[in-house]
């Protein structure tokens, strides 16, 4: 048992191109802590002590900064390696770079950025003849600003603040006042002001421990907006608050008492309603009140286990996507669309429209006056579906939106006023930058209004392709790559492979404009589009949750053992990625295949999950129990604890690998990574170097800005490159790199 903390043992020799920097990491002291469970197992956990609430431990605040400073030796010899993936990042990107405007109630809402800034500037112009969003783009270009209005100018507001973001803002319907959240700690617990457009005055008004969610009513005084929980985070309490009043005499609209659901508000399509969802991982249920006068909000359709829907309202009747049974009583696992009358309060009011296809899973839609645009998914790939005529119409015709790549991700976009027949959508591809269109659904007729702008970049130079491994279980599984033209699958290759596979959430194979850099050092980049995601439908979310979660890391596994044998890459050259659920799917991988990986990138990683989901008063737990089980439960319970990366850290050499973490990070408290860290050191019998990273001013999404994160990303690619031996400007390698 080791007795201390060694709070920096670091000792480094001179750096020369031959010499290697000799360190010592960091030692956790180990104290017995014994976890239980409701069912009497127990587990002990001797890195317990590095979780503080609070984040003022001394003890818990040291080990971090000596990891820390760990992490700046062992990349010190990296350090110019690092300065020229930032600066080739940051070299692409339009510094002066603005939004595509939409239009509003007789406005030009967009974002602009100015050179050298971090943080956007959100702004408006009144819309008239000649002003459109291309007219607009120009002028921003041009840099002409006359006849613009500023609503919030973020760089002003963050000034001298080591964190800052604004999660959402709103206008009035009378266009007169603009509420907005703010966070400057990073735990995503916001802070509503308000502002008058008409004066520039910012109102007293302060409503603190809020969601970043609110909608203004129609009496443009009266604001709804979501209370969070202070110790859980959960979305509890909707209130609504006059403006002019104290915050404390906002009085209470809806309450959740089930702590598995999130809750969020909203206007509809046609700003009839303003509605509060609430959601669990398999439930969900809406209340709407008239926005003219929002009293009582009446119950859509009461909430019912493993039934979804979610609802908006346009042309007289509700539209509704929902996995609803049939009058079969079987469910529409990948969704279905129904309508139903204005004044409905029960499932029995719905109509189908749009039925249920076990190949096609609905991701959403969009309601115009003549027409309805559907999100869809189909054989791993997104597409739009276009139906003529009023939502509901039963002879609507249908067609979808042309692409032109293999492998591609397509969605709506900023569609803000129905009474139009043009559909923005934005596309993209691992090849092509982020597009945003236009499509005139009567004509035919398709505009570019905007691709993003990068610097040097030309797509010729690239190529992507779509890929199916064969999962050990059969399971075909898909996979996007990307790589730079002339590069051969001779099996001598770097691979980076990326993964996500949680929560039904899709990684669809869009523009990477970091990972550029990589690409041009012949590294090849690829999506694992594994189960636990929702890329072919909804099963493929079923296969890799709850009582069948390792599908997850196997289908990674079975990947990357895939790509080698096709000779995508060279098998002692491949690194693994991954961050939060996909933190998680790191350290699965690590302790089940350690030999297929060189290095394994991990940021804000979801490691210890026995503990974490036996404690209801850390955030998000109590809403996950339907993603990875109640451990409460003996049989969910073992299941978690046999893939557990923390649990299950095991004697064996493990890969280089690097961790990222936000002291302040609010969805993955940053002492799972710090205590998974400890234990690798115990455990590692391994050579290659584990280097732990905690930003001391950050949450989840880690430091805030849009220069900043690339510097954290910088870092981790400088550290990915030298363990996979790529050639590369630096004539100082880091100990145990690859000779070239």
């Amino acid at each position: 048992m080791k007795p201390t903390l060694l709070l920096a043992t670091l000792m480094t020799l001179t750096s020369t191109a031959t010499a290697q920097t000799l360190l010592t990491p960091p030692d956790a002291e180990r104290r017995p802590h014994v976890v239980k469970a409701p069912h009497g197992a127990e587990r002990n956990d001797e890195y317990y002590w590095l979780r503080d609430d609070a984040r003022k431990a001394p003890d818990m605040l040291a080990y971090l900064n000596a990891e820390n400073a760990y992490a700046d030796a062992v990349m010190a010899p990296l350090k110019p390696l690092e300065d020229a993936l930032y600066e080739e990042i940051v070299g692409r990107i339009k510094q002066d770079d603005s939004s595509v405007p939409y239009r509003e109630r007789g406005w030009w809402y967009y974002s602009r950025f100015q050179t050298g800034q971090d943080y956007p500037i959100y702004a408006r112009r009144r819309d008239g003849d000649g002003v459109d969003a291309v007219s607009i783009q120009a002028a921003n270009d041009a840099g002409n600003f006359e006849g613009e209005q500023v609503l919030l100018d973020v760089n002003t507001m963050a000034a001298d603040k080591d964190y800052f973001s604004v999660g959402d803002w709103e206008v009035s319907q009378d266009n007169r006042l603009l509420a907005w959240a703010e966070d400057d700690v990073g735990r995503r617990q916001y802070v509503i002001r308000i502002k008058n457009l008409e004066t520039g005055e910012v109102h007293t008004d302060r409503i603190e421990g809020v969601s970043a969610n609110l909608v203004w009513a129609d009496d443009n005084r009266t604001l709804f907006y979501v209370e969070n929980d202070p110790e859980t985070l959960l979305t509890v309490r909707v209130k609504k608050h006059v403006l002019g009043t104290p915050a404390s005499d906002d009085a209470l609209v809806y309450e959740e008492r089930d702590d598995s659901f999130y809750m969020g508000i909203g206007r509809t399509r046609d700003d009839r309603y303003i509605c509060i969802g609430v959601e669990s991982t398999v439930s969900s249920e809406m209340r709407c009140a008239p926005a003219a006068g929002p009293g009582e909000f009446t119950v859509l359709a009461p909430r019912q286990r493993d039934v979804e829907y979610d609802a908006d309202h346009h042309g007289g009747r509700w539209v509704i996507r929902t996995n609803a049974p049939g009058a079969d009583g079987v469910a529409a696992k990948n969704f279905k669309i129904v309508t139903a009358p204005s004044d409905a309060t029960s499932r029995a009011q719905w109509q189908d429209w749009v039925a249920h296809d076990p190949n096609v899973f609905i991701d959403g839609f969009e309601l115009f006056d003549g027409f309805t645009a559907v999100a869809e998914r189909s054989g791993g790939l997104e597409r739009l579906r276009l139906l003529r005529g009023a939502p509901g119409t039963a002879d609507a015709s249908h067609d979808y939106v042309k692409v032109d790549e293999p492998a591609y991700s397509i969605g709506l976009s900023t569609n803000a006023e129905p009474d139009t027949d043009w559909l923005r959508y934005s596309y993209t591809s691992m090849t092509t930058p982020a597009t945003t269109y236009e499509l005139n659904i009567a004509t035919g007729e398709r505009r570019q209004l905007k691709q993003q702008p990068v610097i040097g970049y030309d797509p010729s130079k690239y190529e992507t392709e779509r890929l199916w491994a064969t999962a050990r279980d059969g399971t075909k599984i898909p996979v996007s790559l990307v790589y730079r033209k002339g590069y051969q699958k001779d099996g001598t290759a770097a691979l980076l492979q990326y993964a996500y596979g949680s929560y039904g959430n899709s990684i669809d194979p869009t523009f990477n404009l970091p990972a550029v850099s990589l690409l041009d050092r012949g590294v090849v980049y690829a999506i694992a589009h594994i189960r636990g995601g929702q890329e072919m439908g909804r099963a493929w979310y079923d296969a890799g949750k709850l009582l069948n979660k390792k599908n997850t890391f196997t289908d990674f596994i079975d990947v990357t053992r895939f790509l080698v044998e096709q000779g995508v890459a060279a098998p002692d050259r491949v690194a693994a990625y991954g961050g939060s659920a996909g933190g998680l799917l790191m350290g699965a991988i690590a302790n089940m295949a350690p030999d297929d990986y060189r290095v394994i990138l991990s940021q804000v990683p979801f490691v210890d999950v026995v503990t974490t989901m036996l404690d209801a008063s850390i955030p998000l737990t109590t809403n996950e129990y339907d993603e990875w089980g109640n451990p409460e439960d003996r049989q969910y319970y073992d299941y978690m604890l046999s893939y557990s990366p923390y649990d299950n850290l095991t004697a064996q050499a493990y890969p280089a690998t690097f961790v990222g973490t936000g002291l302040w990070d609010s969805q993955v408290q940053y002492w799972e990574p710090a205590k998974y860290v400890a234990k690798l050191r115990d455990v590692n019998t391994g050579t290659e170097p584990v280097v732990f990273r905690t930003n001391m001013d950050a949450g989840h999404g880690g430091k805030s800005g849009r220069f900043r994160r690339y510097r954290e990303m910088a870092e981790m690619y400088a550290f990915a490159l030298d363990r996979l031996g790529v050639a590369d400007a630096t004539s100082t390698p880091a100990p145990g790199a690859k000779a070239d």
